[in-house]
């Protein structure tokens, strides 16, 4: 039988003692719940406090101890939001358990916009010196130790059986900022993708160390985006066509050390407990699913969560090509929220039959009833399929 799951927020259970059960109507085993997250604006259906949610700020939704966090620079903000209490995740994973649902804690590690800003130089830096204030650099030592403690905190205080690392690498140049006002630029996917290299002190030394010259990379940067910006010339197709072979080799093998590290150090601290990897097999890539070689990946995780957001036959390519690439199991993140929802049980078989071991659909709090409709008929129909 496939393990399926949907992605919640503490807030769809704290202060709602009927929204367990109704997880549980949905069809699913697992609820993937939100342990440290950033910032958000949702809606809230059916909590009798509230109907909107927002999450102005990243903030950790465990109970947090002062004592674990005073000697790291960076440390978690706890949330002013919704239904007061000091531990909405042990909250919200106790509710659940008492209806029978497994909850697993989804942890974004690098994305914080209240910490890019109050430490600037840990924030990601392009080739311009420009701080993307949202994406905290995992090559940093202070942010990778602020990384693993959230892990280390989740995995010491709560009996979950696994833990999803969301944003296990460089958060890039795709941000959806406030009042976002980029579009008309027309930036191309290579252009975005040069924006998105992190050239900090920290990267900045560790590709020195491999033999690029960090200040000729960075004005070649700057000179194509210039030239697709203010001429209208195209970057070109992919990063090795802007900037050759070896210096991009020089910086996915750099990501993939600093990824993989942090793959390995908290499997060590999740002592035991499965480890989900958010991910895609496209090392260009930067934001929530870091870009890594599925197949020569040197720290693998228990799985492989691949994203299957966009076109149903490109979702259905992509889980098929990283079953071929990979022995790694693969959780398919199914959108409940596109145009759709009707599609769902198709798709959800569909993936399943492409090598998906497990599905988690996004998000059964933020589903309409026509949604969550569709994924109680989903996971019925997907698993029947693999039973087939």
């Amino acid at each position: 039988m496939v393990s399926q799951g949907a992605f919640a927020y503490t807030w769809d259970f704290v202060g709602d003692p009927a929204a367990a059960a109704r997880f549980a109507d949905l069809g699913v085993d697992t609820v993937t719940l939100q342990a440290a997250y950033h910032s958000v604006r949702a809606t809230t259906a059916w909590n009798p406090r509230h109907r909107v949610v927002h999450a102005e700020h990243a903030a950790a939704y465990f109970r947090i101890r002062p004592d674990r966090w005073s000697a790291l620079r960076l440390q978690p903000e706890a949330p002013s939001w919704g239904v007061e209490d000091e531990d909405r995740f042990g909250t919200a994973t106790a509710a659940l358990a008492a209806v029978g649902l497994r909850s697993e804690a989804w942890v974004v590690l690098t994305h914080s916009s209240l910490l890019g800003r109050s430490a600037p130089d840990l924030a990601v830096r392009n080739a311009f010196g420009e701080r993307f204030a949202y994406a905290l650099c995992p090559a940093q030592q202070d942010v990778r130790e602020y990384a693993l403690m959230l892990v280390q905190e989740v995995c010491e205080q709560y009996d979950v059986p696994a833990v999803m690392l969301e944003a296990c690498g460089w958060l890039g140049f795709e941000h959806a900022s406030h009042h976002e006002k980029t579009s008309g630029a027309d930036l191309s996917s290579c252009a975005r993708d040069l924006l998105s290299i992190c050239l900090c002190a920290a990267c900045a030394r560790h590709l020195a160390d491999r033999g690029v010259e960090v200040d000729r990379l960075a004005a070649d940067i700057r000179t194509t985006v210039d030239r697709e910006l203010q001429h209208g010339v195209p970057a070109g197709g992919s990063l090795i066509e802007a900037l050759g072979s070896d210096r991009v080799q020089a910086l996915y093998d750099h990501r993939t050390d600093v990824i993989s590290g942090l793959v390995r150090d908290a499997a060590a601290l999740a002592s035991g407990r499965e480890v989900l990897l958010m991910a895609t097999d496209d090392l260009q890539v930067t934001g929530p699913d870091v870009g890594v070689d599925l197949a020569g990946f040197t720290q693998p995780p228990d799985a492989f969560v691949v994203k299957c957001w966009d076109d149903e036959e490109a979702a259905i390519a992509r889980v098929k090509a990283a079953a071929a690439r990979t022995d790694v199991p693969l959780v398919a993140n199914v959108n409940a929220l596109g145009e759709t929802p009707s599609d769902l049980p198709s798709l959800a078989a569909r993936l399943v039959a492409a090598g998906a071991s497990q599905l988690r659909y996004y998000h059964g709090g933020l589903a309409s009833p026509a949604r969550q409709a569709a994924i109680r008929a989903a996971v019925l129909e997907s698993g029947q399929a693999r039973s087939a």
